[in-house]
């Protein structure tokens, strides 16, 4: 079902949680628009943002470019998009030690609420950004976009600008790999080689290096636009410090490359500056992992299986490894708190358990034999089946796992294993579900060739499985109400060009209470009604 934008926005042209058309970004401008910034260095060239929501506040971003010392910012939020009904507002400073980037955490706010935000500085202003609070109790409904593995050098970001146009979003909810930390020539398109170099041209190590490669891409504009429209709530993977990432060192960093913590530190001093995130008040740890209450509807609690706890990977041979009760992908502190937020969220009645991570949870090959991804949970099976026991202990009725990193598109049930007590008709011995966004713009894993054949044996090879595609970009979009969960793929074919039309790939239900995916048939309707903020 291919959708084209046009066709699209007319069919979700008012919505709850909707600004007006006119408010937004128009697909047309976004060419003038990228070739305006080139021309000109404005003081807000790299946008505006906003992230991690509650239901009484929003965190709002922005940059100052051209400054020089400490920086004096204006900022105001108002709930109309002309700025003129304004709820808050105040000045800021910001400077080279926070490579001139600015954070404000706005409260106060009254949940459920779309508002519009601004920013002033060194004579100039911001494009006007929209935001929303999340729901709080008596919540009936979360929507909400998943984005992925987003490549600058590799193709256009589709999938942010098709994110940009939709007007039926809460939330966005970015699972890791932001950037990508190689040098020019390495992981890219040769026929885009000009267009979309990276800067610096060389790896990213220092902290000068990562703040560049971030300046880079928030240059674009279809990434621009997306955080423009939408409140972000961001965890990273492993290239937004190396390739491979764990605990105490990457497959992308080498000896001769300096002190592997020393870049560790860099690369989250860098996230914490251009990414709207609230900042951890550990001193010592990357805090990242966290979670979010949409009232009484849902938990969102985000992991970092990456950095904070991570075992090194073994080789996905080593069937004693990837089973060694000792080894760990969240680290003993960080499963303590998944467990003690599993039983609260469960302990106070909210029916859904959402879980924001990194890699592929489900398993992929039978106990006993070789990993198919010793970097995904299938390298650290015990500690997956810890997660498990933590789901029948605390009796999680409605547990979803959101994924990234595999550039391809998949959908699961979440039995313990692949034995012949789970049925993939009824979903009997299911745990839960997980969803699998697939890439914004990195490369995908199956040729036209081999997808056919490469499907029909994973399908036979894994029974829980309930969908995969792996020969296309995109983006899901997920529905929350109390009775069910629906998940669409948008699929997007190309990224070597800009603008190009987006089809539905698959829709997949899960009723409260199944711990099963079924196939939805159709895609969801977009949410319409009158936009109070007019």
């Amino acid at each position: 079902m291919s959708v084209t934008r046009r066709r699209f926005l007319s069919g979700s042209a008012l919505s709850l949680a909707a600004v007006p058309l006119a408010d937004l970004v128009r697909p047309e401008d976004l060419a003038a628009a990228e070739q305006a910034a080139r021309q000109t260095a404005p003081v807000f060239r790299h946008g505006v943002a906003s992230g991690d929501p509650r239901a009484d506040r929003v965190l709002i971003w922005t940059r100052v470019s051209g400054g020089s010392g400490e920086v004096p910012v204006r900022w105001t939020l108002a709930s109309n998009a002309t700025l003129t009904r304004v709820v808050a507002r105040g000045e800021t400073r910001t400077g080279a030690a926070r490579d001139f980037t600015v954070k404000v955490d706005v409260t106060g706010l009254a949940p459920a609420t779309t508002y519009y935000y601004r920013f002033e500085a060194l004579g100039g202003r911001s494009v006007v950004g929209r935001t929303r609070t999340l729901p709080a109790a008596g919540a009936g409904r979360l929507r909400l976009a998943l984005a992925s593995c987003s490549n600058y050098p590799y193709g256009y970001f589709n999938a942010y600008a098709r994110i940009a146009e939709r007007t039926d979003l809460d939330l966005v909810l970015h699972l890791g790999d932001y950037i990508y930390d190689y040098h020019q020539g390495r992981y890219f398109d040769p026929d885009l080689a000009k267009d979309r170099a990276v800067d610096p041209p060389t790896e990213i190590l220092a902290l000068a290096d990562y703040r560049r490669r971030y300046a880079l891409y928030r240059t674009d504009v279809d990434l621009q636009a997306a955080h423009q429209q939408h409140p972000f709530v961001c965890v990273w993977d492993d290239h937004e410090i190396a390739n491979n990432a764990w605990r105490d060192g990457a497959d992308n960093h080498q000896p001769d490359e300096g002190d592997y913590h020393v870049r560790r530190a860099a690369a989250y001093q860098a996230y914490l500056e251009w990414l709207p995130v609230r900042e951890s008040v550990s001193a010592r740890q990357p805090m990242l992992y966290r979670s979010f209450a949409i009232g009484d509807l849902a938990d969102l609690v985000m992991l970092d299986t990456r950095v904070i706890g991570r075992d090194k990977q073994v080789d996905r041979q080593n069937v004693l490894g990837v089973e060694d009760p000792r080894r760990s992908i969240l680290g003993p502190g960080q499963e303590g708190w998944l467990e003690g937020e599993l039983a609260e969220s469960t302990r106070a009645g909210t029916r859904w358990q959402l879980l924001g991570q990194q890699v592929m949870f489900a398993p992929q090959a039978p106990a006993g034999n070789a990993s198919a991804n010793a970097d995904s949970w299938d390298g650290y099976r015990i500690s997956r089946s810890r997660v498990f026991d933590m789901v029948e202990r605390h009796k999680v009725q409605n547990f979803v796992v959101f994924t990234g990193d595999v550039h391809s598109s998949w959908a699961y049930d979440l039995p313990r294993g692949m034995g012949d007590a789970y049925d993939p008709a009824t979903g009997r011995a299911s745990l839960g579900v997980e969803i699998v966004c697939p890439a914004v713009s990195s490369p995908v894993p199956f040729t036209p060739e081999n997808a056919a054949e490469r499907v029909a044996t994973v399908t036979k090879a894994r029974p829980h499985l309930k969908y995969m595609d792996g020969l296309s970009r995109g983006y899901v979009v997920v529905d929350v109400t109390r009775d069910r969960l629906q998940a669409d793929w948008w699929l997007i074919d190309s990224v070597k060009t800009r603008h190009t039309e987006q089809r539905f790939g698959k829709g997949l239900v899960c009723e409260a209470g199944s711990r099963h995916l079924t196939s939805a048939g159709a895609p969801m309707a977009p949410m319409t009604g009158p936009d109070p903020a007019v």
